[in-house]
C-alpha cells in the first residue's frame, strides 16, 4: 500500500467515526445528546436552536468529505 492509500483510510476512518458521534449527537423526539450542550433551553420557542444548526451543517460537512473520500478512493484503485 503507498503512503497516498494509507491517507485515503485514514481520512475514511476518521470521517465515518466523526459521522457515527455526530449523528448520534443529534436529538430525536424525546431529546438526545445534544440537549447536555444548551440543546433546550428555548428548544420549544424557537423551533431549531443554534447548536442544532450547527451540528447540521458539521455533520452534513463530514458527510461530505466521507463520500469524497470514498469516491475518489475507489476511482484511484480502477
Amino acid at each position: 500500500m503507498t503512503i497516498a492509500t494509507w491517507i485515503y483510510v485514514g481520512i475514511e476512518v476518521a470521517s465515518a467515526l466523526g459521522l457515527i458521534f455526530l449523528i448520534l449527537m443529534h436529538s430525536g423526539k424525546g431529546g438526545g445528546l445534544s440537549d447536555m450542550f444548551g440543546g433546550t433551553v428555548g428548544a420549544a420557542a424557537q423551533g431549531s436552536t443554534v447548536v442544532e444548526r450547527n451540528l447540521d451543517r458539521i455533520t452534513v460537512t463530514d458527510a461530505i468529505i466521507f463520500t469524497f473520500a470514498t469516491l475518489t478512493q475507489d476511482l484511484r484503485l480502477q
